[in-house]
């Protein structure tokens, strides 16, 4: 009983509202069941103990249902990490492809995932709206994620960067979003995509001014203050002979990651290793990789399955007219990027 009136106490000097009242003298409930178990069952394990109604301070975090789940991964200090490491400037296609390597190992391990887009430091995972993964638990996903990148990014080190040593651990922090409808999701996918072409249009005119314009870092920041993308694009290209335009889509639109299919499970492919045992390894032909502008109507109307959760239509056949129509119908106000 001292443990229950502890948690009588604890409910005393809590702020609590009606609704969070409600759900503690539930757990009071469950409380009291599991000392009933206790008591009968005295020899139970130890998850059965005293001490376990401290479970009851657990805040619950489920995501709502029905909507569409955005797991967003940053670098953080990544301006740091590539000094450090002596990255070329603006881009080194090496990192940008390291961090495609980390999204692709977490989309195989959770199929639940329907798409993924890259652009500089940061990854946005995309969860189809039916997604149960871990009980649809935000912080249970998002740590897993986090996690799983993060071992991923530093495993995978060495093949993009055999000659530089890591020179210390990176590390991402993660955030969950919840958007309710296909356009809301598009939207934030357009966000990322524009915020991709600003920075990048405004890095490659920086660092051009730098290495090819001798500028210093303080004079290129002054010379760009209150420039406007058009401004940007005649400094390369009056001053450099740059048409920005010809830039690799990889940099100026990022990364896109498309699940093929639903599910991975009868695609594993079963192999043997040095010690004979049997080892088992997703299949990453299940995820096409593009540089693709995801603004416009071409990709979505190219990947209906994204939003509708069908299977993809063979290269031989035709999107249903139909859905093409309907998909057309939400992108109708959107802007492709130059």
């Amino acid at each position: 009983m001292l443990a229950f009136e502890s948690l009588i106490n604890s409910l005393k000097i809590l702020p609590l509202s009606r609704k969070r009242i409600q759900e503690k003298f539930w757990r009071i409930r469950q409380f009291f069941a599991i000392q009933s178990r206790h008591s009968i069952h005295i020899s139970s394990s130890m998850a059965l103990s005293k001490y376990e109604y401290v479970k009851v301070f657990e805040s619950e975090d489920i995501l709502l249902s029905n909507c569409w789940t955005v797991a967003r991964i940053d670098g953080r200090g990544f301006h740091k990490l590539a000094k450090k490491h002596n990255w070329k400037r603006p881009n080194d296609l090496r990192g940008i492809s390291l961090m495609n390597r980390a999204a692709r190992s977490v989309m195989t391990e959770y199929e639940d995932i329907v798409l993924g887009y890259g652009q500089s430091d940061e990854y946005s995972f995309v969860f189809r709206r039916e997604a149960e993964v871990f009980q649809r638990r935000s912080v249970k996903i998002i740590t897993t994620l986090v996690s799983k990148f993060s071992s991923a990014y530093v495993f995978y080190w060495n093949e993009y960067f055999p000659e530089i040593k890591l020179l210390y651990p990176p590390s991402f922090d993660g955030r969950m979003v919840l958007y309710p409808t296909d356009k809301n999701l598009k939207d934030y996918l357009c966000w990322r995509q524009a915020d991709c072409h600003i920075n990048n249009l405004y890095n490659t005119t920086f660092w051009t001014l730098v290495q090819e314009g001798k500028l210093s870092n303080t004079e290129a920041e002054q010379r760009l203050s209150g420039t406007l993308s058009a401004d940007k694009n005649e400094i390369l290209f009056s001053e450099f002979g740059i048409n920005y335009n010809n830039e690799a889509q990889v940099f100026r639109k990022g990364t896109v990651l498309v699940q093929n299919k639903r599910t991975r499970r009868n695609h594993d492919k079963q192999s043997t290793n040095e010690l004979g045992l049997e080892v088992r390894s997703k299949d990453f032909q299940n995820i096409t990789e593009l540089n693709s502008d995801i603004i416009g109507d071409k990709f979505w109307e190219e990947n209906p399955h994204i939003l509708l959760g069908n299977p993809v239509p063979n290269s031989n056949q035709s999107a249903d007219a139909g859905l093409k129509k309907s998909i057309r119908a939400t992108t109708s106000e959107t802007k492709t990027i130059d």
